[in-house]
């Protein structure tokens, strides 16, 4: 008789908890439930949550261009002094912000501009040099000053995003995308990234549930590929199908592209100053770079 596929009653070694699809689900259940955190973060009564979310997005904006023009890392530690004054105003802890801006996307760019400190790609006076492999290489200053300067504008470029997410909700962003004449291609595609996204983590995780269930031991790797790879064509099927009665059932019940959100805009002072500032901030940052080289 033979086996069905998926029993090893031969298999020496049992599925380990530390194992890779194991610590991915486990990365899943991660994202899941920080998501529900962020969410829980743009109800709370804070400075950015009580402010309108037009003149936010707008306040944000300026900030950026003002990360995107300077020209010292002093004014760019200055931006992300002001994100993390901003983020505890907003009813958020300093270590919160701090995890989720000094590592990811700070540090993979970090790496990226590594190679920026070396002669071969920004030629200027050495400061260290040594051979590899009877290769001579040559650390720079101007290197050293174009790599910090790329990682503090990434460091602040990326907490001004983060805080916009965090204190906005998102159907509610979407709404103010499209009242900034954002293509409605754009937002709506955004709009059903961000849904589907929980759909196919659901998938997965109850997928791995049933493969536990079922097999419970891997006798080898070749084994466990055929199995991970049979699953993958299965839910690339079975989004196949889903995205196309999703799309008609959001037909049906009336959807036309366009966010529909019960949330209405007012504007008070205050969101008024912010934007002031903000745009205070932006020619004054113009104006201090006449000051740096």
């Amino acid at each position: 008789m033979n086996k069905p596929f998926g029993s090893f009653r031969n298999s020496p070694k049992p599925l380990k908890a530390s194992g890779l699809i194991e610590r991915s689900i486990l990365g899943v259940v991660g994202l899941l439930k920080e998501t529900v955190s962020n969410d829980e973060i743009a109800s709370r009564k804070g400075f950015l949550q009580a402010c309108d979310p037009r003149y936010k997005c707008l306040s944000i904006v300026l900030l950026l261009f003002g990360v995107c023009m300077a020209k010292s890392v002093f004014l760019l530690g200055c931006y992300y002094f002001v994100c993390l004054v901003l983020a505890i105003c907003s009813s958020m802890s300093a270590s919160f912000f701090l995890k989720r801006t000094l590592f990811f996307i700070p540090l993979f760019s970090f790496f990226i501009a590594t190679p920026a400190i070396f002669s071969f790609v920004t030629p200027g006076k050495a400061i260290v040099s040594f051979t590899i492999f009877s290769m001579k290489f040559s650390i720079t200053r101007p290197g050293i000053d174009s790599a910090i300067i790329f990682f503090s504008r990434v460091l602040a470029s990326v907490s001004l995003a983060i805080l916009l997410m965090l204190t906005t909700r998102q159907h509610v962003l979407l709404k103010v995308l499209r009242l900034f004449k954002i293509p409605q291609v754009f937002v709506m595609t955004m709009g059903m990234c961000y849904r589907y996204i929980f759909v196919l983590l659901d998938i997965i995780q109850k997928t791995f549930i049933a493969i536990k269930s079922r097999v419970g031991y891997v006798a080898s790797a070749k084994t466990g590929r055929k199995i991970v790879g049979a699953n993958m064509a299965g839910l690339w099927l079975r989004s196949f199908h889903l995205h196309s009665q999703v799309y008609i059932a959001m037909l049906s019940r009336g959807y036309s592209g366009e966010p529909q959100v019960l949330v209405e805009f007012r504007a008070r002072r205050r969101d008024a100053v912010l934007l002031a500032v903000s745009f205070s901030v932006f020619v004054g940052t113009l104006w201090m770079n006449r000051f740096f080289h």
